[in-house]
């Protein structure tokens, strides 16, 4: 696909989806570097490539936050069953 005021191709959805795949498990050093063999040489705009570089950025951390979470929310999970534990009341045998 190619933009009509530059002559430059644009990364159309199929290949931003097929580029995503690739990089999708990457640190993002990684999937820019793959990024970068992808489009070297082949006339891509650069502003389509970075619009795309900082949608895999942005995933990338939602995606490292999303596990952040779960670590934490984890936690959390361990400290008020513990405390639960800790709280209930214990049966005591009066025989």
């Amino acid at each position: 696909m190619d933009q009509q005021a530059s002559g430059q191709k644009i990364l159309d959805p199929i290949e931003r989806a097929k580029l995503g795949l690739k990089v999708f498990t990457l640190p993002y050093p990684q999937a820019e570097t793959l990024i970068d063999e992808y489009v070297c040489g082949k006339n891509y705009d650069q502003s389509s490539v970075d619009y795309f570089k900082d949608q895999v950025a942005t995933q990338i951390h939602i995606r490292e936050k999303g596990a952040d979470l779960l670590v934490t929310g984890g936690e959390i999970v361990k400290l008020v069953a513990g405390s639960i534990m800790k709280n209930l009341p214990k049966n005591v045998d009066r025989s």
